[in-house]
């Protein structure tokens, strides 16, 4: 089965919100075997809407809309899905209910006529009820063609996707199975890591595909596959896998197929060591920090850090040597070891990173030129650091500084 997305918004188009409905919709289609081919953002006009529906129903099964489903004059998903279907609108007793106990228990403000109309639906719509919201879902068909219309507000279309629109669709159609696998590899670019797996991915079977999904100092490889057996699906692409990681062992970060960042990797292997992580950090300014504690289950291994932006704070915060910073200024090997050394005795850690650097636009406390970044492990072992030259956009360095930070430590928790 295929389908296609369709959200409606001016809103969208205009850069306001970001469409992140489609995301979630196709994520969840994926899982049970119903392939995405094209996600269209429209604008809220009637012409411009029929005509994408028109569209849409050549070149898929299931055409599912977000948007325009609420009570103001600009919404105008209903009357139009309406013209399409050669429809009238009609009251239902069901969701007028719905919509008054919300109101009468949930919302301050008064109700009004257009929150009951939102009561009014196609008479053709089997209705997909909305749990926290007034408008509802709709479920159309014509001729084999299936549309689906949920409202925009994310966490409405999110419950309503769960709670019915997959059951309904795992219900009434049979469907391929779609199986993905990913490794995840850092410190290579997509181009030599290609030339490395040339053969293999040449070779590659014709009904999986390789996928390169690169980031700034990782490259995701995912391996995708569609068929009608799942057990034989599975074991075709897991043999793949087992081919290509004598090709990359050297960068890969994690083997394990799931789609995890770098950081929950980092975090598994702490934890899995009974070991925890500081962070001392100048030029990344807490991104660092930021990153890794925006998973669940980062205070199983992370204890703390700081962000010793200006040179004064290094000597007060973390006690770093005044003369040593003297011979060879801020940013440098030598106080970046500094750095990470007195911050993993500061949190009695078991492993720290510190990183200082010239991000630009201008110098700062130090003649390094912009783009200059050291970054210091700390280890139960010692201390080690590294000097990258990271490029002229401060942004860039920053972000790519802090991938850096976590391939070193990836890479010391891996024995590599």
């Amino acid at each position: 089965m295929t389908a296609e997305i369709i959200t409606i918004g001016d809103e969208i188009l205009i850069g306001q919100i970001v469409d992140s409905n489609s995301a979630f919709i196709a994520q969840n289609l994926n899982k049970i075997g119903i392939s995405v081919h094209q996600i269209t953002s429209i604008e809220d006009d009637k012409s411009h809407i029929l005509q994408t529906l028109e569209e849409a129903s050549v070149r898929a099964d299931v055409i599912i809309i977000t948007g325009g489903l609420g009570p103001t004059n600009d919404d105008v998903t209903k009357n139009t899905l309406c013209e399409y279907f050669d429809d009238i609108l009609v009251n239902n007793e069901e969701v007028l209910e719905h919509v008054e106990e919300l109101f009468a228990k949930h919302i301050s403000t008064p109700i009004s006529n257009l929150n009951r109309e939102q009561a009014l639906v196609p008479s053709k719509a089997h209705i997909l009820f909305n749990k926290y919201g007034t408008a509802p879902g709709l479920w159309l068909k014509k001729g084999e063609k299936v549309f689906i219309a949920m409202p925009g507000v994310p966490f409405e279309m999110k419950m309503m996707m769960e709670l019915e629109v997959i059951p309904k669709l795992k219900k009434e159609f049979k469907r391929s199975f779609i199986f993905h696998k990913t490794i995840k590899t850092y410190g290579l670019g997509e181009s030599a890591i290609a030339l490395r797996i040339e053969e293999w991915e040449r070779n590659l079977p014709v009904s999986i595909k390789l996928a390169y999904l690169p980031a700034l100092g990782k490259v995701r490889l995912r391996l995708s596959g569609k068929g009608e057996n799942e057990e034989e699906l599975k074991l075709a692409i897991e043999h793949e896998f087992e081919k290509i990681y004598p090709l990359l062992e050297d960068i890969i970060s994690d083997y394990s197929g799931d789609d995890d960042d770098i950081t929950l990797t980092i975090n598994k292997l702490l934890v899995a060591k009974k070991c925890f992580l500081a962070v001392a950090e100048s030029c990344t300014g807490g991104e660092i920090a930021a990153e890794f504690t925006a998973n669940p289950g980062a205070s199983n291994c992370f204890k703390g850090g700081t962000v010793t932006y200006a040179t004064q704070s290094k000597l007060d915060i973390l006690g770093v040597p005044a003369g040593l910073i003297e011979k060879h200024s801020v940013v440098s090997a030598e106080v970046c070891e500094a750095m990470a050394k007195n911050v993993k005795k500061m949190f009695k850690s078991d492993y720290a990173l510190a990183t200082t650097g010239n991000a630009g636009p201008t110098k700062g406390d130090s003649d390094a030129e912009v783009g200059t970044v050291y970054i210091s492990l700390a280890t139960p072992e010692g201390v080690f650091s590294k000097k990258f030259i990271l490029g002229k956009s401060r942004e860039q360095v920053v972000k790519k500084a802090v991938a850096k930070a976590f391939e070193m430590l990836l890479k010391e928790l891996n024995g590599k």
